[in-house]
C-alpha cells in the first residue's frame, strides 16, 4: 500500500496525514504504558477503534491541519505522530508529538516538531503556537524548549501539575528546521 503524500518534511522524517492504514501503529502507540505516561489518554481498545477513530478524525477537513504521522525517510516506517492542532475554544493551535519508545532519543520528536512550527507560521500563517506538557515529562520539555519554545505559566494538565510553553513567529524567516 502506498504512503499518504507528504505534507512537510524534514532532513529524516515525513509528515503525512493519518488514514485508517494507520490504525495498527496507532493502536500500538497508545498500548504503550511509558508512551502514554503524561498525556492524559489511555489505550484505544482495539485495532478497529483506533482505525475508527482516524477515519472520523475532523481536524484536517475542519481546519487544513492536525497531527501528521512522522515516518522515517529512509524506509517509511511510522515513528508516531507530530503536528498542530487547533482548539476553537481558545482560538490557539498547539503543537504536539508522540512517538514509539524504540525512537525516543534520536531527534526525530525536535526534527518533526521545527518542521511543524515552520509550517505553522509561514504556511499557516500563525502568530504563536503553545504546547502543554505535564511538569514531570522532562524529555518533552527538552524538545520544546530545543524548538524555542518558553514557559509561560504553569497550568494543571489532565489533573497533573503542568506547563504552559509558547513562541511567537520570528519577525523575518528565520529557519527553525535546522
Amino acid at each position: 500500500m502506498r504512503s499518504p503524500p507528504v505534507i512537510l518534511a524534514s532532513a529524516r522524517v515525513d509528515l503525512t496525514e493519518m488514514t485508517p492504514s494507520d490504525a495498527p501503529e496507532a493502536f500500538a502507540l497508545n498500548a504503550d504504558p511509558e508512551v502514554v505516561r503524561y498525556t492524559g489518554d489511555g489505550p484505544f481498545a482495539s485495532v478497529e477503534a483506533a482505525r475508527e477513530f482516524l477515519t472520523a478524525y475532523p481536524d484536517f477537513r475542519a481546519y487544513g491541519y492536525g497531527r501528521w504521522a512522522m515516518r522515517r525517510r529512509e524506509d517509511g516506517v511510522m515513528l508516531g505522530w507530530c503536528g498542530l492542532k487547533y482548539h476553537p475554544d481558545t482560538r490557539q493551535t498547539d503543537l504536539g508529538y508522540r512517538l514509539h519508545r524504540r525512537y525516543w532519543g534520536q531527534g526525530y520528536a525536535t526534527e518533526a516538531a521545527r518542521a511543524c512550527l515552520e509550517y505553522g507560521f509561514w504556511r499557516l500563517d500563525l502568530r504563536s503556537i503553545i504546547a502543554e506538557v505535564m511538569a514531570a515529562n522532562l524529555a518533552s520539555i527538552r524538545v520544546l524548549e530545543k524548538c524555542g519554545l518558553s514557559p509561560v505559566a504553569s497550568i494543571v494538565y489532565e489533573g497533573q501539575p503542568g506547563l504552559l510553553y509558547s513562541i511567537d513567529r520570528p519577525s523575518s524567516r528565520l529557519r527553525l528546521v535546522k
